[in-house]
């Protein structure tokens, strides 16, 4: 089904559903005093430190930082996107989900056609394997590799016949042009985009075939042949094998990024059933975010050519944005002439784990990179490598990651012109550390920590009747914001408040950290919250109108 969700009904969702149900039927919650707590899902830890508020409708770890209302959870829980989420929401309190009619009606598409057409194909495809003539080439094919009749039923496997239109003659052919699966060159003249290939039907992470991989028998080129983009398939969304990886193990310990379909089949024949390949395109941010919903390590394992190596500079590369603390990246060069189905059979599975288990940690490898060439004994050796190393470093988020590759930079260039990067370290770090003290020392951010936590407190604000062009206060323009939201759209509590903002991730990022700031006092439930609100509001009205007063008055000195 095609079209936007309205907000109407994602308001009315995030309304129905009781957040502490929902956890509870996938993580088993214990009342603690108002509130309701467990181990956290998203880390392990030894004692409890995940809290689920039922009045807020939003959930909070202590210990890891994470938190968000439903919709936030399936998401991460169940590693769904977020249509997927509101999806299972709606059939979890049992309804349907409306849609709204697209702008355009010329852009309107079937995509439960699309989804069909490549299914069937598929299954197509497997059969022409099994029992077309020309299938024994591929299967012979499959065989000389080592691969086994089950890994080939598992992925789906499937041989596309040496003819112009084999598919045509058999499937409605405007939804083959559509799904990338039949080539129209204009003029009548269409044709099947593969022919005579080993097929890799590609799946999305929900079990629908979205496009496929192809591989030629022999000699002639391209080698590997994919399908193009479509609307169900954006080559940056979708890794071969990670939803027969998620099949076997949802939260695997770590996964492999391998360069093509054969590593990931060949890995799966011996039972290491956590590689996957990007789709004729390098390794993105985009993928390794999505990686890292399943797992807290991934390894790069190219081949050691030339090609190989470039390939796992541009992986690391894109991995920088991506280094939250708790991620982990490692770097596995094979040897020259191997690939990962040659060196598993050469030294077996347990050696081949123990390289993964050794693999160089990605801060190794980009120190011996950007270092690679450079006389760091001079002046002018130890300058070159803080320049190069420069754009990457600050392309990593704050946190421990990157202050330890700042340090170890410091050890090699001996403190040679790092005063950037430590001045940037620092400033993160020191915001950082006032969102979590400030609740104590900044009455501002007190009335915006209450506010998100009970959005109904915003009537306080209203009847006060206040002039705020005689107010200034460092977070006037923020609180205004929320206000205008609040007034708006009347959100019933902090999960549906944060949920107006979930396009905006730079806000929404800003406002969940006041949203899980701790200003109610520790086993105090029956702390006066609007109480505290007020006090601390006036407070700021206080300080601003005398702000106000002063500026007003150094402007009368000076004129």
């Amino acid at each position: 089904m095609s079209g936007r969700i309205p907000r109407e009904f994602i308001d009315e969702i995030l309304h129905r559903v009781d957040i502490v149900d929902l956890i509870d039927s996938h993580v088993p919650l214990k009342k603690a005093g108002n509130s309701f707590k467990a181990r956290c899902p998203f880390h392990t830890e030894k004692s409890p430190s995940f809290s689920v508020n039922r009045n807020k409708q939003y959930y909070h770890c202590f210990g890891c930082g994470v938190g968000g209302n439903a919709i936030s959870f399936l998401m991460a829980f169940n590693h769904l996107d977020f249509v997927e989420a509101i999806e299972d929401l709606a059939g979890f309190v049992g309804i349907d989900v409306p849609r709204e009619a697209l702008s355009s009606p010329g852009k309107k598409r079937d995509f439960s056609a699309l989804y069909a057409i490549l299914e069937r194909v598929a299954v197509f495809y497997a059969e022409q394997l099994r029992h077309h003539p020309q299938g024994v080439k591929a299967v012979e094919y499959l065989k000389s590799r080592g691969l086994s009749g089950e890994i080939a039923k598992q992925f789906c496997l499937g041989y596309a016949p040496d003819d112009w239109d084999m598919l045509s003659s058999r499937f409605d052919m405007q939804l083959l042009v559509d799904a990338g699966l039949v080539v129209n060159k204009g003029n009548g003249r269409r044709y099947d985009r593969f022919r005579g290939r080993l097929i890799f039907p590609i799946r999305d992470k929900r079990n629908r075939i979205v496009g496929f991989g192809g591989r030629v028998l022999d000699d002639s080129l391209p080698k590997y042949l994919n399908s193009p983009e479509t609307e169900v398939f954006l080559k940056g969304k979708e890794l071969y094998g990670l939803f027969e990886l998620l099949e076997k193990q949802s939260r695997p310990k770590r996964i492999v990024i391998v360069e093509g379909y054969m590593d990931v089949l060949a890995l799966a024949q011996f039972n290491m059933h956590y590689s996957v390949a990007a789709l004729g395109t390098a390794t993105s941010k985009m993928h390794l975010e999505l990686l890292f919903r399943f797992t807290s390590e991934l390894v790069f394992c190219f081949d050691g050519d030339v090609a190989g190596q470039n390939a796992a500079w541009k992986a690391v590369q894109e991995a920088f944005p991506c280094l939250k603390d708790g991620r982990q990246v490692k770097v596995m060069i094979l040897p020259q002439g191997q690939d990962p189905d040659s060196l598993v059979r050469s030294e077996g599975v347990d050696a081949f784990e123990q390289r993964l288990q050794d693999s160089q940690v990605l801060s190794s490898y980009f120190i011996e990179a950007v270092s690679r060439g450079l006389n760091l004994a001079t002046i002018e050796g130890r300058a070159q490598l803080i320049s190069q190393a420069r754009p990457h470093i600050e392309k990593m988020p704050a946190g421990f990651f990157r202050e330890m590759m700042v340090d170890r930079l410091k050890e090699l260039s001996e403190g040679a012109i790092l005063d950037v990067l430590d001045a940037t370290t620092a400033r993160q770090a020191a915001q950082k550390s006032e969102m979590v003290t400030s609740s104590l020392i900044k009455p501002e951010w007190v009335v915006l920590a209450l506010l998100i936590q009970n959005p109904e407190m915003s009537e306080v604000i209203e009847e006060m009747g206040l002039d705020w062009d005689k107010l200034s206060f460092a977070t006037k323009k923020g609180l205004l914001g929320i206000l205008a939201v609040i007034d708006r759209y009347r959100p019933k509590n902090t999960g549906s408040l944060l949920e107006i903002y979930r396009e905006d991730a730079k806000k929404l990022e800003w406002l969940t950290g006041f949203a899980n700031m701790q200003v109610i006092p520790p086993n105090n439930d029956d702390f006066d919250q609007e109480a505290a609100f007020v006090g601390a509001f006036k407070r700021v009205v206080e300080l601003a109108e005398k702000q106000y007063f002063d500026e007003l008055m150094a402007r009368k000195l000076r004129s």
